[in-house]
């Protein structure tokens, strides 16, 4: 079974003080109207878990989603035109900067770009300001059906260019995504597991080290 199946909404935050205790999470973000909260849906399988709307900037706080492995997705107000007031557009801008780079509990990163306007210069700064994290991001180029097979294949490979001069400093991987034609969900799941393992493992480590040094 898919990591993000039987997914149920947990708790959302609106300042770094609300935010849950948990054993890991994903963070899932992405510029406005990039086709993020239908991503989650399709995901987790599940028709309106995230909200869905035709509305840029409609996720307006950190919403977390807990998985039955008892880890978490956590969804992010997008980055980029939002229709929104100047103070509420600032407030995210902060709130999704500090927990982007303070929150330990991250496991990753899934970035969600329009497969059809890939790599805009906002998307640009999400993957050089998580950098300094040290921890992976995996792309999902979505609404690739609206790309003909050609298209695809020549805008994954264009992409996965682009982004090869970051490989000695970040883990970056990227794929395809349909959520209406649930294209790469299994892949998706694949990484996120993996990702879960590795902070598992981790945690395990700073447990025996503390332990040791204790």
């Amino acid at each position: 079974m898919n990591i993000f199946h039987n997914a149920k909404f947990s708790i959302t935050a609106n300042d770094l003080n609300g935010l849950p205790d948990t054993p890991a999470e994903i963070a899932f973000v992405g510029r406005s109207n990039a086709g993020k909260s239908s991503a989650i849906n399709a995901l987790c399988n599940h028709v309106r878990l995230a909200f869905v709307s035709k509305t840029p900037g409609r996720t307006q706080h950190i919403n977390f989603f807990e998985l039955a492995n008892g880890c978490f997705l956590a969804d992010l107000p997008g980055y980029g035109y939002a229709q929104v007031p100047e103070p509420v557009r600032a407030h995210w801008v902060k709130l999704l900067g500090s927990y982007l780079q303070t929150r330990r509990q991250i496991a990753g990163l899934l970035l969600i770009m329009d497969a059809r306007h890939p790599l805009k210069p906002q998307d640009w700064q999400m993957l050089d300001f998580f950098a300094a994290t040290g921890k992976p991001v995996h792309i999902l180029l979505s609404k690739a059906d609206k790309l003909s097979k050609n298209e695809q294949i020549k805008t994954l490979s264009a992409v996965k260019k682009s982004l090869q001069p970051l490989g000695e400093r970040q883990e970056v991987s990227v794929q395809l995504f349909s959520s209406l034609k649930k294209q790469g969900l299994d892949e998706v799941g694949a990484v996120a597991a993996e990702w879960f393992a590795r902070a598992a493992a981790q945690a395990a480590a700073n447990l025996t080290e503390s332990g040791e040094i204790g």
